[in-house]
């Protein structure tokens, strides 16, 4: 498989390796944050040691899924994919917007908030557009992250987790059980 794409194909789970290595490095030097305490976003808010790691993590990130989002539109086989695939894209773009408007300002809570909910909504409506076993993995996904979303977690920053292990089962299986675009479109790059 060439360089770029494998980038196209698996930049959801190459979007979870920039995240994570920045998130990680964020703890690191902001030793007091507990996952048990707060939300994520802490790593980013202006009090934080070195805030802007998390942040350009979170921008950074932006780039693979962005990519990934155009290569679940290039592989759509109906409308319906297409317009889940676009939900999809719309949310990279919020996930740059969470590092943009970090923690501690106005936008910060709508920014996040939208980013999961358009990400879910996005993936509920390009699942239901398949034909295979991923229809059902995609709904299945969407009901786990909407029950996720109303129980009582200890902190925001466990049910961030948890949603955000619901979207990686999505975006590592989606590419591996999708067979590859064959047909009249031009191949991949």
């Amino acid at each position: 498989m060439k360089p770029l794409t494998f980038l196209w194909r698996y930049g959801g789970a190459i979007t979870l390796v920039v995240y994570w290595s920045f998130t990680l490095v964020a703890m690191h030097h902001n030793p007091t944050f507990s996952v048990m305490g707060g939300a994520l976003s802490d790593l980013g808010a202006p009090n934080a040691n070195a805030p802007w790691i998390y942040n350009y993590g979170l921008i950074l990130s932006f780039a693979p899924f962005f990519l990934y989002s155009l290569y679940l539109i290039y592989i759509s086989e109906n409308k319906i994919q297409t317009a889940g695939a676009t939900m999809i894209l719309i949310s990279s773009v919020f996930l740059a917007f969470i590092g943009i408007f970090h923690s501690g300002t106005s936008p910060h809570g709508f920014v996040s908030s939208y980013f999961f909910l358009q990400f879910f909504f996005g993936m509920l409506v390009f699942s239901c557009g398949m034909k295979s076993a991923l229809r059902y993995l995609g709904v299945g996904l969407f009901i786990a992250a909407l029950i996720g979303a109303f129980l009582p977690w200890p902190s925001t920053a466990i049910l961030e987790i948890y949603e955000i292990i619901v979207i990686a089962i999505f975006v590592i299986v989606q590419p591996i059980l999708t067979p590859e675009k064959s047909g009249s479109k031009a191949p991949l790059p």
